[in-house]
């Protein structure tokens, strides 16, 4: 897949002097980006990519390079700059392990699809397949966690390779898009133009919403006494979240969020659910499991809010509207299914449902008075709760006391496990791309280097990463990076010791079984925040916990802020694995 543009005359036919005037792959790469908005790549040097380096040097007035400590770290910190700004993120890393180093972040942005594009190095052409030092098959390697990826094997396809893969990474399904660059492709030399007029095979087709399934959902929705809105991270792709509060408020219809689409709608409303699955709330599991009509939006019905798939939402009929049809019908198959971006099917539907006219939209809002009260019976029944403990800090009051010192307000990115769940029930969101977090890879050390991606986006925001003392261990070297570009992100720590979610479910079904989850032998955080030149605070009782996170937030550079938690508290509700909302676990 190579995009259509005219060539420049091979250099062989050229007299030599002239092709020495041309400039080399490395500068046209860098070109090419810059004609694709780049102004960040976040990267890690090594030979293959030396080239590139020497020119990027040249072009630092144009481009800013964040020298990360891992390329792991390149690769989160290009999904957080992503996540925070809708725009395309830069990775930029070396051949063999500068790539494999690479693709957790490359699986991570494709199963939550982020827009990245990650240039790797790679051994000069004459040296593929024969073990040549730092040689990897990338495109073999990556080839099951992109959206595409490319072997550039000749200088005059690269601009149009460039060009392409920004085009594919933002268009469509958001995802992830692999550059591999030989080294003597970066050091060969062609022509370079803009492309203004390149004509892509892959062109984005996208077209109105199909009115005949338009007219047919709208008429479901109208009729339908027990409906709900499943909606995901598809919400924040296409900038629906504006056209899903408009609709939901228009017809009065509950929403439930998944993980990855908390906040494209506000958690306060009172037409939120808030969260179903796993972790979800009772009162979203149970709509959910009693609907007539799921209306499921910008979702792929995920293990993680299926549970058993046979035994989810048993008696609902589905309409299923996502922009990417391999989608639709995969896991759960729809009665009715759309294939359009999520903001222009919200639109079609609202305007079709107000065709209806005045007395049947209220006629459809009346006829579910009794479906809202039951709803209203199970938030009152079972709501988000913990107890209290007046000799350690509870994790969940962790959570709601940040929330009450930032207002709100904080783009918060967290790391997998507990704290993410906690974080995720506890934190209210109110606007859209104000979480951040790795959910459908579940990728440990994410979320410190997605906040500095983010923090770089949103300079005048308070960035918190919310992370486990595991997962922080795995990428906390990123901290040297934050330090070095003055990204003033404020790190939170919920240390209790342990891989707290593996723990628990050791606990819950393995009988108490601690096989190897026990992380009490981990460095002073604090000092391993002042080692770097940040600002490190610790609170261990429940009377420090404002005071830590006050001075925490109050730092003007990046901060460090070590919460040690109860060892042993456990994230509720909970459906266990291959269950469904009926064997719901709603307290220890």
């Amino acid at each position: 897949m190579i995009a259509q543009a005219q060539l420049a005359i091979p250099p062989a036919t050229m007299p030599q002097s002239d092709v020495l005037t041309q400039p080399r792959g490395a500068e046209i790469l860098i070109q090419a980006l810059v004609h694709e908005g780049v102004d960040a790549i976040f990267g890690y040097p090594g030979g293959a990519v030396l080239h590139i380096y020497d020119e990027l040097w040249r072009a630092r007035n144009r481009i800013t390079h964040y020298l990360v400590r891992h390329e792991q770290g390149a690769v989160h910190m290009a999904e957080g700059y992503a996540r925070a700004s809708g725009r395309v993120g830069v990775a930029l890393v070396t051949s063999g392990p500068g790539a494999t180093n690479a693709v957790t972040g490359i699986a991570n942005a494709y199963m939550d699809s982020t827009p990245i594009v990650v240039i790797t190095g790679q051994v000069p052409i004459p040296l593929i397949g024969t073990d040549a030092f730092q040689e990897v098959d990338t495109i073999g390697i990556t080839r099951s966690c992109v959206k595409h990826n490319y072997l550039v094997r000749d200088v005059r396809d690269l601009a149009p390779v460039v060009h392409e893969a920004f085009h594919l990474a933002r268009t469509g399904r958001p995802g992830p898009i692999v550059i591999d660059i030989p080294k003597d492709v970066s050091a060969a030399r062609a022509s370079y133009s803009r492309l203004k007029n390149i004509s892509y095979p892959c062109i984005d087709r996208r077209s109105s919403p199909d009115p005949h399934v338009v007219a047919r959902a709208a008429a479901a929705i109208v009729q339908a006494r027990r409906p709900v809105l499943y909606v995901g991270g598809g919400i924040l792709n296409s900038g629906a979240a504006p056209a899903l509060l408009a609709f939901a408020e228009r017809l009065q219809l509950p929403v439930t969020p998944t993980l990855m689409g908390l906040d494209g709608f506000p958690s306060a409303h009172p037409l939120c659910l808030n969260m179903l699955g796993m972790h979800g709330t009772y009162a979203a599991n149970m709509a959910v499991a009693e609907s007539d009509l799921l209306i499921a939006i910008g979702v792929r019905f995920d293990d993680r809010v299926t549970g058993k798939l046979a035994t989810f939402a048993p008696q609902a009929r589905v309409i299923h509207i996502d922009i990417d049809p391999a989608n639709v019908g995969k896991n759960r198959a729809p009665q009715i299914s759309l294939i359009a971006d999520a903001r222009d099917a919200l639109c079609a539907l609202l305007e079709k449902i107000e065709s209806f006219g005045q007395a049947r939209i209220d006629e459809s809002v009346s006829g579910r008075a009794a479906w809202w009260e039951r709803l209203r019976a199970w938030q009152q029944e079972q709501p988000l709760r913990f107890s209290g403990a007046a000799d350690h800090i509870k994790p969940q009051s962790v959570i709601r006391e940040l929330h009450r010192l930032t207002k709100g307000n904080a783009l918060l990115v967290t790391d997998v496990g507990q704290h993410q769940m906690w974080a995720a029930q506890f934190y209210p969101f109110q606007k859209s791309r104000q979480w951040i977090t790795s959910g459908g890879l579940g990728a440990m050390g994410f979320g410190l280097p997605a906040a500095i991606g983010a923090q770089l986006v949103r300079r005048d925001e308070v960035v918190v990463a919310v992370v486990g003392d595991g997962g922080f261990q795995m990428t906390n070297q990123e901290l040297a990076t934050a330090m070095q570009y003055d990204l003033p992100i404020k790190v939170l720590i919920m240390n209790n010791g342990y891989l707290g979610m593996v723990r628990q479910w050791q606990e819950m079904f393995y009988e108490r079984a601690y096989s190897e989850v026990d992380l009490t032998v981990s460095p002073d955080f604090v000092k391993l925040a002042e080692a770097y030149g940040a600002f490190g605070v610790r609170a261990t009782r429940p009377e420090e916990l404002s005071d830590v996170l006050a001075a925490g937030l109050a730092h003007k550079g990046v901060a460090v802020m070590d919460i040690v938690v109860s060892k042993e508290e456990n994230v509720f509700p909970i459906i266990p694995a291959g269950g469904n909302s009926r064997d719901m676990i709603t307290e220890g």
